[in-house]
């Protein structure tokens, strides 16, 4: 497959953070025309109750999009554990397709799976339990019944609870645990496990299989952006601004 392939995590997109929209809009007009496809692993937003909830901001985001695809894009969309709840209605308003996790695809002579990486942090045994429940499609249900304003209300108080929480674990918990690691590599039958979520971009070797087996890990985005380019066989990580 000699496709430019580029792919973004982690942007945490929110109105009251204008500049990381910024950062979006740059790459979108500027960066994002030169790849055939991007694939976005999680947490697009920093927050999404359900596609039902429309803002004139999230249809700003959604108009980016559909600039890409309307000119040949492909736009895959991943959840995170902040925009899980992200459906069709806004996957088909983008012109994007949702992502299943993991997402295993081949390029060149390279097997790859694309993760969030949040299911990866497995000594996180508080974490690791709440996002079993609300991963549930019987809990996604329920809370979707609810009212706009009950599911943010509900939101905003489960991300003070993170935030206290986050505060008294150890950094490494909150890091991917390396046997989860491998045996997603194994069972994936993957070269490259690609993921977000840890806001540690770095690019790791899978000793433990060969030297050529690698974890390439996504930034989040905050003063810059970023993004993983594939292109011609090889992978590269670029950093931008919003001039």
């Amino acid at each position: 497959m000699n496709k430019v392939i580029h792919l973004i995590s982690d942007l945490h997109l929110q109105e009251a953070q204008p500049k990381l929209y910024d950062l979006l809009e740059r790459y979108m007009v500027e960066i994002a025309p030169k790849s055939d496809q991007l694939y976005v692993l999680g947490d697009l937003f920093e927050l999404w109750v359900g596609d039902d909830h429309y803002t004139p901001f999230n249809e700003k985001v959604i108009n980016l999009f559909k600039g890409y695809t309307q000119n040949g894009g492909e736009l895959f969309i991943g959840h995170g554990n902040r925009d899980f709840l992200i459906g069709n209605v806004f996957a088909e308003s983008c012109g994007a397709q949702l992502l299943d996790e993991p997402y295993n695809f081949t390029w060149f002579d390279k097997s790859i799976c694309l993760m969030h990486g949040d299911s990866l942090c497995t000594d996180d045994v508080a974490y690791m339990q709440l996002r079993q429940m609300v991963r549930s499609p019987q809990w996604q249900a329920e809370f979707l019944s609810q009212p706009v304003d009950a599911r943010l209300a509900f939101a905003a108080s489960l991300r003070e609870q993170s935030k206290s929480a986050m505060q008294e674990k150890a950094a490494e918990i909150m890091d991917v645990n390396q046997q989860a690691v491998l045996d997603a590599a194994k069972s994936n039958h993957c070269d490259w496990l690609i993921h977000g979520h840890t806001h540690r971009p770095d690019t790791h070797q899978l000793k433990e299989i060969t030297d050529q087996h690698l974890r390439i890990v996504l930034s989040d985005w905050r003063e810059e952006g970023q993004y993983l380019a594939l292109k011609d066989g090889e992978f590269s990580s670029h950093y931008f601004g919003t001039e």
